[in-house]
């Protein structure tokens, strides 16, 4: 072999081990809708598509109402169909009697979502109209409170109902800097490494913060054992006894306690919780949703370790599907 044939293969294996290397980083980053999003207290995110694909034989669509429909018809979007990912920050307001109310939001989506007849509802709902960073803001007026929506691509739309600009300008910089992987809030920083590996669906952060009420996290009408300001790594992810079928999906919460005495604490009460929630349950007539509740709790199982509570449980994708 000529020196000359050593020198090619050599940049060759060193383009590919690069390549590779990129590849093996980009599957570790967040999701890219997640990573536009602001500074914010929680996040939310669902790969709507990869839950399309694994539950299509499982899942019916609801039944819509007429104004729904009229919505969808005037916007020429199908959301059971276009919308491939939601990513959704979650903001604490100061004045929880505010029109925000006690939480705004920041959010983008991803899909084909994007057209003519988007652009046109845009264009005859906005009150007032703002340009930033070369991309057209719509300023729609909803229940007293300004919603601000921008086209940020193809395929991507981001949304913000905060008080301020402030959170849609911080996304629309962040779609500038979006090729790098590890790009994204301070809050993704600390807490994505946490998440599940192929979640379908999963939240870090304050993500309690819009089930609390009185300084409790509510939840079916049932007060939890958690602070509404908990740290907490939350997901759902797909058993996959068979590639390619969606069996059973697996629940998991975890809360960073402020200390592991807390943490025995609201651990041995969320499991005296679930055992009183199991006996309540059991009087319930047969139902497809009192059978997935009780699937639910039957598979309930409440850890500790160190400073985190652990929640885990499963349910079957063909009772969700009867749903």
């Amino acid at each position: 072999m000529s020196r000359r044939t050593r020198k090619t293969l050599l940049i060759v294996a060193a383009v590919l081990l690069l390549l590779a290397l990129a590849i093996f980083l980009r599957s570790k980053a967040p999701p890219e809708a997640a990573r536009l999003l602001p500074e914010s207290d929680g996040i939310v995110y669902f790969n709507l598509k990869a839950i399309r694909t694994l539950a299509h034989k499982n899942f019916k669509p609801p039944d819509r109402v007429p104004e729904y429909q009229e919505f969808i018809d005037d916007i020429g979007i199908d959301p059971e169909r276009d919308l491939d990912q939601v990513a959704i920050g979650l903001h604490r307001m100061p004045d929880p009697n505010g029109p925000n109310g006690p939480v705004a939001y920041s959010m983008v989506l991803v899909g084909k979502i994007t057209g003519p007849k988007l652009n046109a509802w845009l264009d005859s709902h906005a009150t007032s109209r703002e340009t930033y960073a070369g991309h057209t803001i719509y300023n729609i007026t909803s229940q007293d409170r300004t919603v601000r929506v921008a086209q940020i691509g193809y395929d991507s739309v981001a949304i913000s109902n905060t008080p301020t600009p402030e959170q849609i300008h911080s996304m629309l910089d962040r779609h500038r800097a979006a090729a790098l992987p590890f790009a994204g809030s301070s809050l993704l920083e600390q807490h994505y490494h946490d998440v599940p590996l192929l979640s379908l669906a999963w939240g870090v952060g304050q993500i309690g913060l819009p089930f609390s009420d009185s300084g409790s996290i509510h939840v079916f009408g049932l007060a939890l054992p958690l602070e509404p300001d908990s740290t907490i790594i939350a997901s759902v992810s797909p058993a996959l006894p068979v590639p390619g079928a969606l069996e059973a999906l697996r629940f998991r919460v975890e809360e960073i306690a402020t200390s592991e005495d807390k943490a025995t604490s609201q651990a041995a009460d969320l499991a005296t919780l679930v055992t009183l929630v199991r006996g309540l349950a059991n009087p319930l007539g047969d139902s497809t949703a009192s059978d997935a509740f009780k699937e639910l709790l039957k598979t309930t199982e409440v850890t500790q370790h160190g400073e985190r509570v652990v929640v885990t449980a499963t349910v079957s994708a063909s009772t969700l599907g009867h749903l």
